[in-house]
C-alpha cells in the first residue's frame, strides 16, 4: 500500500545518509537465528519459550498459512488483539513476511472500537485469545463477524479453540516448509520504505481510535537503532515488556528494539504484583519497559525479597514520570531510568542515553535522535529565542507517515507542508540537544490572558515531600475564562490542605497568577484504558461537574 504522505526527497535523503535501509523486522530474527540458533529468544510469563531458530520457523509457518490456507492478498489487513504473549510477536512478524498489514490493538478495545477499525480498513480477520481477563473475546469476534462481511477469519491463540475458528497453535505446529518453498515469501514481503508496513491505533478525540500508517524502516528499525545506541543493548540483554506490546511503551523496546540489538524478549502476560518480580528474577531481566503508573505499583512491592541484580535499565514511556518517582525507582532498583519521547501520530524524537546525568534523566526526555531537525515556534509561527518556550516541530527518519488514507487530516493536524510534524508539546531545547517538555499547547491554562504552564506548577508540587503525583488542569471560570486546579495524590497517611499548598508554592517565589485556585486530593488519577496514561480530560470534567453542582459556573 502506497503511503498517504509520500515524499521522494525524504526517501532519497534518508537512504543517502544511511538512516534507512531495506531491512524489515523479520530480517533481524533470521539474522539472530543464523548466529545463535539455540539461544533463547522469546519467552512469556505463561511459560512459552522459543529459541531464535524455533521462533523463525513458526514465523514462516504463520506467514505461509496466511498466504496458502487463508488466501490473504497482499495489503490485506489483519487485526491482532492479543495480550503480551509470544503469539503476538510471531503473528505480527509473519504479516510483514506475507505482505499483510497487521493492526495491533489494545485488549481493552470492544465491539465499538473494533467494528470501526474493521469497517474503515476492510480487515479480513482478527487474531484473539478466546478469553482474557474474564472477557469473552470469541463472542465479541463472532458478533463483529455477523455485522462485517469482510471479517472472514477468526484466529485463536492457545489451546481452547472453538470449532468455527482457526487454531494458531495448529498453524505453528504444521510443517508448511515441507509443502511450500519459503523462498515464496520473498515475493510477498513488504517493502521497508516504499510501502506502509503496518497500522497503529491510538486514542482519538471522538472516542474512536485513530489509525496511523508506519513504514517499517522509518519508524521502527531506525528508532530501534537509536535506542540500541542509547541503552548499549546487546545479545546478553533481556528486555521485559510489562506495558502492552500493542502500544509504544511496551512494543518499541521489546517488539522492535530487542531483536535489532540481538537481545532476548520477555513478555508479562498481565501484571501480577510479586509474580511479575518473580518473572524478572527468573529471566534475569536487564531492561524493563513500562508506564509510570506500573512503575509506581512495582515500588509498592517488597523488592528486597527478589534478586533483581541483573536489571540495568528502567525504560518508561506513555506518560509523565514524576521526578520523585524516578528518584525512588533508581534508588530501590539500583539502575538508571531512561525515558524516550515521541508519539504514534508523528514519530520518534529523542531518548535519554545511559550516559546521561541525573538531572538530564529526571528533567528531560532525552537527546534528539540522529537526523532529527527541530524548530521551536511561538504562537505567530516565528522561532523563539534559544532557551525560550515554544511549540516543537520536528522532521527526520523517525516520522510516521500520517493518518490512514486521510491526507487532509494528516497535513492539517500533524504535519506542515515542509514535512515537519508537531506532537503539540511546548518545549525548550538545550544547547546540547536535550529536550524539556513544559506542557502541551492545548493544555495551557489561559487565566485572564496570562499563560500558565501546568508542568511548571506540577514540578514544584512534586518536589514536596508529601506528594506521590500531581496534575494541574484548567477549570472554567466566568470572570477569568480559566483558572488552575491542582489534583494530587499523597503518600500513605499524609494530609495536605489548600493553604499548605499555597504557602509552599509562594515560597518558590513564582508569579501569583500561576497559583492553583483549587485543590483536589484524590486516591488515584483516572487513566486512559490499558495505556496507563493519566486522563487529564477526565479530571477537567470532574472539576467542571463539581463547579456546576456548587453553582459556581
Amino acid at each position: 500500500m502506497k503511503p498517504i504522505r509520500y515524499d521522494p526527497g525524504e526517501i532519497e535523503k534518508n537512504l543517502t545518509k544511511e538512516f534507512w535501509d531495506k531491512t524489515i523486522l523479520p530480517d533481524y530474527w533470521d539474522r539472530n537465528a543464523r548466529q545463535w540458533p539455540d539461544k533463547e529468544a522469546l519467552v512469556d510469563s505463561l511459560g512459552s519459550r522459543l529459541t531464535w531458530a524455533e521462533a523463525t520457523q513458526k514465523i514462516d509457518r504463520i506467514a505461509l498459512a496466511l498466504i496458502k490456507d487463508m488466501k490473504l492478498k497482499r495489503d490485506d489487513k489483519l487485526m491482532v488483539q492479543l495480550p503480551n504473549c509470544i503469539e503476538q510477536v510471531l503473528v505480527r512478524l509473519a504479516c510483514e513476511k506475507a505482505g499483510v498489514l497487521s493492526i495491533p490493538e489494545m485488549t481493552t478495545f470492544r465491539q465499538t472500537e473494533l467494528a470501526d477499525i474493521a469497517t474503515r480498513t476492510g480487515a479480513v480477520g482478527i487474531v484473539i485469545s478466546k478469553q482474557y481477563r474474564k472477557f469473552d473475546h470469541y463472542e465479541m469476534a463472532k458478533e463483529l463477524q455477523a455485522d462485517i462481511p469482510n471479517l472472514k477469519h477468526i484466529i485463536v491463540a492457545g489451546e481452547d479453540v472453538p470449532g468455527d475458528c482457526i487454531s494458531l497453535n495448529g498453524i505453528m505446529d504444521h510443517p508448511y516448509e515441507q509443502e511450500y518453498d519459503p523462498i515464496e515469501l520473498w515475493a510477498r514481503r513488504l517493502d521497508a520504505i516504499e510501502e506502509v508496513g503496518f497500522l497503529i491505533t491510538t486514542t482519538g478525540t471522538t472516542g474512536l481510535p485513530k489509525l496511523i500508517e508506519h513504514r517499517i524502516a522509518a519508524r521502527e528499525i531506525w528508532t530501534a537503532k537509536s535506542h540500541v545506541r542509547n541503552w548499549e543493548l546487546g545479545p546478553d540483554d533481556c528486555v521485559l515488556a510489562i506495558a502492552p506490546l500493542a502500544g509504544a511503551a511496551g512494543g518499541t523496546p521489546a517488539y522492535v528494539t530487542a531483536p535489532v540489538g540481538g537481545a532476548k524478549v520477555a513478555l508479562e502476560y498481565q501484571y501480577r504484583g510479586e509474580g511479575t518480580l518473580e518473572f524478572m528474577e527468573k529471566e534475569r531481566v536487564t531492561v524493563i519497559a513500562l508506564v509510570p503508573t506500573q512503575l509506581a505499583r512495582l515500588l509498592e512491592l517488597p523488592l528486597d525479597k527478589y534478586d533483581l541484580s541483573s536489571l540495568r535499565i528502567i525504560k518508561t514511556a506513555g506518560g509523565y514520570l514524576p521526578p520523585p518517582l524516578a528518584k525512588e525507582a533508581e534508588e530501590r532498583f539500583g539502575c538508571p531510568i531512561l525515558g524516550t519521547y515521541g508519539t504514534q501520530d508523528t514519530g520518534s524524537i529523542s531518548g535519554v542515553p545511559i550516559t546521561a546525568s541525573k538531572d538530564q534523566r529526571y528533567t528531560t526526555v532525552g537527546r534528539l535522535h540522529p537526523g532529527i531537525e527541530v524548530k521551536v515556534l511561538d504562537d505567530s509561527g516565528d522561532p523563539v529565542k534559544p532557551g525560550e518556550v515554544g511549540t516543537l516541530w520536528f522532521k527526520g527518519p523517525g516520522n510516521s507517515i500520517g493518518y490512514y488514507k486521510d491526507l487532509e487530516k494528516t497535513m492539517t493536524e500533524a504535519f506542515d507542508k515542509d514535512g515537519f510534524a508537531t506532537p503539540g508539546d511546548l518545549v525548550t531545547v538545550t544547547d546540547d540537544d536535550y529536550v524539556k517538555i513544559m506542557g502541551r499547547k492545548k493544555n495551557i491554562i489561559i487565566r485572564g490572558g496570562q499563560n500558565i504552564y501546568p508542568k511548571e506548577i506540577e514540578d514544584y508540587l512534586l518536589s514536596y515531600e508529601k506528594m506521590t503525583n500531581a496534575v494541574v488542569v484548567p477549570m472554567p471560570d466566568p470572570e477569568m475564562g480559566e483558572r488552575a486546579c491542582a489534583f494530587v495524590t499523597l503518600k500513605k497517611g499524609e494530609q495536605f490542605t489548600f493553604e499548605e499548598m499555597i504557602d509552599y508554592l509562594k515560597s518558590k517565589k513564582i508569579a501569583a497568577f500561576k497559583l492553583p485556585e483549587r485543590l483536589e486530593v484524590v486516591e488515584a488519577f483516572p487513566l486512559v484504558g490499558e495505556s496507563g496514561k493519566i486522563d487529564n480530560k477526565a479530571m477537567v470534567q470532574m472539576i467542571t461537574d463539581k463547579l456546576k453542582e456548587e453553582g459556581k459556573i
